[in-house]
């Protein structure tokens, strides 16, 4: 299964600072009626994620009924993105 979404990028304070994208309404569908295939447990759902010309393995997080992406130290400099950016995501779940 092959996604594409723009979103923008937040920062969730925490015990442990993350960046995120969140995934659309539709997208976050399309994984909620694969999950059960593809998730490790609690419903977390390993990708091949991809911005610009960065590609990482990562998971997705269920997040209020969406998905959200984490988006390493790594990724955000590779790409020059900071928070409240706009950004173009490609997921791939192997189903």
């Amino acid at each position: 299964m092959d996604l594409e979404f723009t979103g923008e990028i937040w920062f969730w304070k925490g015990p442990a600072p993350w960046y995120f994208v969140t995934v659309p309404d539709e997208p976050s569908a399309d994984l909620e009626a694969t999950s059960a295939n593809v998730t490790y447990g609690w419903g977390m759902i390993p990708v091949t994620a991809q911005i610009g010309d960065t590609t990482w393995t990562t998971s997705l997080f269920p997040k209020d009924g969406l998905y959200i992406v984490p988006i390493k130290a790594n990724i955000r400099k590779a790409e020059s993105l900071e928070v409240g950016d706009t950004i173009k995501v490609q997921l791939t779940v192997a189903l």
